[in-house]
């Protein structure tokens, strides 16, 4: 009987360490127009935590450009991610952007599905404290 828990234990924790790797890696949307330049990445990492750089530069305010950084920790459950940042260790100058409370959706083709419509490999951020990120969607550069 402790072999079998064991190996359930052992098989639940492998497969969700496989999860995790699927999903760390490097997401970035670019939005360039007359307007300006707003351009996001999100870097998530296999040991659970991440870094998250915005860079805009609008061309009505005389070209002044900004960056705004986040970092903390991830972990994935299915296909939800769920980010926190440590008050004491994930903020300083540099980085100043909260993600505690942020969650977002893990987007990819399902393995079943055999048809051959492209899903791009995605995160779609759908809870924040940060009000302007609800809703953006990241695609995993490959």
């Amino acid at each position: 009987m402790k072999y079998k828990i064991t190996t359930l234990i052992l098989i639940f924790t492998c497969s969700v360490y496989a999860q995790s790797k699927a999903i760390a890696g490097n997401y970035e949307k670019t939005h360039d127009n007359e307007q300006g330049i707003i351009s996001y990445k999100l870097s998530l990492n296999p040991d659970g935590t991440f870094i998250f750089h915005v860079y805009d530069k609008i061309f009505e305010r005389i070209s002044q450009e900004r960056n705004k950084y986040g970092k903390g920790t991830w972990k994935a459950e299915k296909n939800l991610i769920y980010f926190s940042s440590d008050e004491q260790s994930d903020f300083n100058d540099k980085y100043t952007l909260d993600f505690s409370n942020t969650k977002a959706r893990f987007i990819t083709k399902s393995p079943r599905d055999k048809s051959d419509r492209v899903i791009k490999t995605s995160i779609l951020f759908y809870e924040s404290d940060i009000f302007w990120i609800k809703r953006w969607k990241l695609f995993k550069n490959d």
